[in-house]
């Protein structure tokens, strides 16, 4: 800045590498344009020469939520990486969690610095837990470590649910092709959001001709896909170039330097790089300037990129599959067109069954069949529940707002008898091998000291069904019965 006497910088590539020159540049009066440092804890008002040619991270926490809520997932964890980047989405994500009533059960953070052991281990205690849905905001260079070792305990199969923010999805990180394949197999039913970049001829067009010089000049090299930052870095060079154009004829570019004396209070650094004349006005055209590049509509407002809409993806073999969008007025949808629901993903463990099912422990009785009834399909093996019990907890789903999947798990021996008694099915729930219980269960004072009631829905106690014989005494014309026809 002090020997080239720049007028505006482009970057710096991370947020955890911004705010040092963000204040320089704020110093110098000279833009500083970032394609990528997304991090919401950097903001433009911290200085009006910070110009964020990308979309603030925080626009994803809507529809994060919105996908949580979708699936009705009442609790999830998040885990994120211990760095700026990483923890300046978390507190956005805990007010839109707590909007929508998910419980956060924990938040776990990995360090940049962890060895896989240590991520196992985090990752472990998860599993003990029992934990299943998940929420994941890294770079995909830690993110991809994190998936492989998740896969290697067997958290990422039927039963889980992984849904992983813009810094995963975008893959910014250089990861090499071995490492990449790698980790597009440990994901493999993860959901993902990232910005969406409609199709256009001018980015048909750009991409053949990216295909054509790189084959060219390095023939036996494999292409990498175009991602997102380097579509927006490619938008972020034009942006520069049409505002220098219409300001350099008018403003001669110098650096003014300060005139500090030995006495003064400011660092040396501050003395030495002097301020930019043509900063401000170049800043001015950079913030006005308008037009179609190869991610969309370029228009800055507050400094940063206006975004148009999310993508919410599914990861399927190497490749994702589009579920839907996400558009500005808050709707999910499977087309930005339409008000279709999101297409159905295939969940980890290549099933279309959502994860994380409510264990439903039922006793299973050769008497009061009436109340519960517990029969296995013949093809299947899976257990047909039935009964005045069962139904009453099916119309009490219903009344939910929200979907809510489970499954019966009989609580009975191998050959399908009863096992044990009530007291030791109840303490299933403690023992966190079932979430509740349905069934003709007693509420009994020592139960309470480990399981919650509902309310009764239908008295207790024994009863008894006798013929009734009608009394002749209570018959009004009994005075006529001494009386006959001859009489």
């Amino acid at each position: 800045m002090e020997n080239e006497e720049m007028q505006a910088i482009i970057g710096p590539q991370r947020s955890s590498q911004a705010k040092f020159v963000i204040e320089l540049g704020g110093k110098a009066q000279v833009p500083i344009i970032s394609f990528s440092a997304n991090s919401p804890s950097l903001s433009t008002g911290q200085s009006q020469f910070f110009v964020r040619k990308a979309h603030n991270d925080s626009f994803q926490v809507k529809a994060i939520a919105s996908i949580v809520h979708a699936y009705g997932w009442q609790e999830i964890v998040i885990i994120y990486e211990d760095t700026d980047y990483g923890n300046g989405l978390i507190p956005y994500l805990l007010d839109s969690f707590q909007e929508i009533g998910t419980r956060i059960f924990c938040r776990i953070s990995i360090r940049v610095s962890y060895k896989d052991n240590e991520i196992t281990g985090e990752v472990n205690y998860l599993k003990r837990k029992r934990r299943s849905t998940f929420i994941v905001h890294m770079t995909a260079t830690l993110g991809s470590r994190l998936f492989l070792l998740a896969k290697n305990v067997g958290m990422m199969g039927e039963g889980y649910a992984w849904l992983v923010t813009q810094g995963l999805s975008t893959l910014l990180d250089p990861v090499d092709e071995k490492v990449m394949m790698d980790s597009m197999d440990s994901m493999q039913g993860v959901l993902g959001v990232r910005p969406y970049i409609p199709t256009s001829k001018m980015l048909e067009n750009f991409k053949s001709r990216w295909e054509k010089n790189f084959s060219s000049r390095k023939p036996h090299r494999k292409l990498d896909e175009l991602n997102l930052f380097g579509l927006w870095a490619y938008d972020t060079i034009w942006a520069i170039a049409m505002a220098v154009e219409k300001t350099v004829d008018n403003v001669k570019p110098s650096i003014l330097k300060h005139n500090y004396t030995s006495q003064s209070t400011t660092n040396n650094l501050e003395a030495t790089i002097g301020i930019s004349t043509m900063g401000p006005i170049l800043l001015n055209s950079i913030l006005n300037t308008r037009f179609q590049g190869l991610s969309g509509e370029c228009h800055l407002a507050k400094g940063e990129l206006i975004p148009k809409a999310l993508e919410i993806f599914n990861v399927m073999g190497n490749k994702e599959r589009i579920l839907g969008y996400y558009s500005l007025n808050g709707a999910l949808s499977k087309s930005l067109t339409s008000k279709e629901k999101l297409g159905k993903p295939i969940w980890p463990g290549d099933t279309d069954e959502q994860p994380r099912k409510l264990r439903i422990g039922v006793p299973v009785t050769t008497g009061f069949r009436e109340f519960l009834k517990v029969e296995w399909h013949p093809e299947t093996g899976k257990p047909i529940v039935s009964g005045f019990c069962a139904d009453v907890f099916r119309e009490a789903l219903k009344m939910l707002p929200f979907p809510l999947p489970y499954e019966f798990i009989p609580f009975a021996d191998k050959e399908r008898k009863s096992k044990e008694t009530y007291d030791q099915l109840l303490y299933q729930i403690k023992q966190q091998e079932v979430d509740a219980v349905v069934g003709d269960t007693t509420i009994v004072a020592d139960r309470s000291l480990y399981v919650d009631f509902t309310l009764p829905y239908t008295e207790s106690g024994v009863s008894m069904v006798v013929l009734m014989k009608h009394d002749e005494r209570d018959n009004k014309w009994i005075f006529l019965k001494p009386l006959s026809l001859d009489l």
